[in-house]
């Protein structure tokens, strides 16, 4: 057993785990904060009656849209900061160094 923890330690495949199980438990509850809360107060600033996703505009006949790269750039930033502040809270950063 000693081994096998070693082997995980040295391996950061604690890091790795904690990261993509948290990643995916919380994506689908970011994903509704952000596009039934976050999305249509910003697009009350915008003036986008749809939130985010209706905020584009036109360049030379192409449609950039620019509200949904803002709006995975939220997702982002706030899935990074559940796992970064859920690894610290919970202790999980020092299983995965050596001593």
């Amino acid at each position: 057993m000693k081994g096998f923890l070693e082997f995980i330690r040295s391996q950061g495949a604690i890091g790795l785990a904690v990261g993509f199980i948290l990643g995916g438990a919380v994506g689908d509850l970011v994903k509704s904060i952000i596009d039934n809360i976050i999305n249509p107060l910003l697009g009350i600033l915008l003036n986008k009656t749809h939130g985010l996703t209706e905020a584009t505009f036109t360049f030379m006949g192409a449609s950039i849209n620019y509200g949904l790269l803002i709006n995975d750039l939220i997702n982002f930033c706030v899935v990074a900061g559940v796992v970064y502040f859920g690894i610290h809270k919970l202790g999980l950063v020092k299983l995965d160094k050596k001593d």
